[in-house]
C-alpha cells in the first residue's frame, strides 16, 4: 500500500480500534488459481504476539485453508470510515480553481501466516468470543449457548478455524492533512450539511488529525 507520510498511522492502538470496530477483513491469498479475496469476520487478540493475532472461521469447502501454504503470508484488509470529497468544499475553489475531487478513508492492512486450527473445541470457543464481541453493544445479547447444542456441534463440523499472528501492521488515514486550514473547515462544513451516512466520523477523524 502506498502511504504518504503525512497519510501515515503507525500507532498499533489505533489500527487496533479500527480492526476492532470494523472486524469484516477482506483476506487476500494466492491460491492454485491465482490471487484471491474472502470476506471474513476476524477476532483480534491484541495481546497476542507483537502486533496481535486474529482469529476466525471459514467454510469447511472453501478451498483457502487447504491451498495457503503455512509460511505464505496473507493479507487482511480492515476498511475503516470514507466520504467522498468534492472540491466545492475548498475555500481555495474560488481562489484558483485548482482543485479536483478525491476520497477520504481510513484503512488498516495485517500481514502474517494462515495457521489452521481443526479442532471443535477450539472452533467454539473462536464463536463465541467473536459473538460476544459483535454483540456487545445490544441490549438483549444473543449467545451462542442459545441455540440447541446438537445444531451448533453439527454446523462445527462444517467450519475450519483460521489464526494470523500479524507479523507487519500498516495503517493509512488520509483525511483531508494535506489540505490548508481553510479547505479543511470547507470540508466539515460541507460533510456537516450532508446527509452521507459517514460524515459524522469522518468529521471526528479530520478533527483528530488537525489536533494531532
Amino acid at each position: 500500500m502506498y502511504i504518504p507520510k503525512h497519510f501515515a498511522e503507525p500507532n498499533p492502538d489505533v489500527l487496533h480500534e479500527l480492526i476492532q470496530r470494523q472486524p469484516l477483513a477482506t483476506i487476500i491469498t494466492i491460491g492454485a488459481e491465482g490471487i484471491n479475496a474472502n470476506h471474513i469476520p476476524l477476532y483480534l487478540d491484541p495481546q497476542a504476539g507483537e502486533f496481535g493475532t486474529l482469529y476466525g472461521h471459514v467454510a469447511r469447502a472453501n478451498r483457502m485453508w487447504q491451498e495457503q501454504h503455512s509460511q505464505q503470508e496473507v493479507l487482511a484488509i480492515f476498511h475503516g470510515t470514507d466520504s467522498y470529497i468534492t472540491p466545492s468544499w475548498y475555500a481555495s475553489k474560488a481562489q484558483t480553481g485548482k482543485v479536483v475531487p478525491t476520497w477520504n478513508y481510513a484503512v488498516a492492512h495485517a500481514y502474517g501466516p494462515l495457521q489452521v486450527i481443526d479442532d471443535p473445541q477450539w472452533l467454539r470457543q473462536q464463536l463465541e468470543r467473536l459473538t460476544n464481541h459483535n454483540e456487545a453493544s445490544f441490549e438483549h445479547q444473543w449467545q451462542v449457548a442459545d441455540a440447541p447444542h446438537d445444531y451448533t456441534e453439527a454446523l462445527l463440523k462444517a467450519i475450519v478455524g483460521i489464526a494470523i499472528p500479524i507479523t507487519r501492521l500498516l495503517g493509512k488515514w488520509k483525511v483531508s492533512q494535506n489540505q490548508p486550514q481553510a479547505n479543511q473547515q470547507g470540508v466539515i462544513a460541507g460533510l456537516a450539511a450532508s446527509s452521507e451516512p459517514s460524515a459524522a466520523a469522518m468529521i471526528e477523524l479530520i478533527k483528530q488529525r488537525q489536533s494531532s
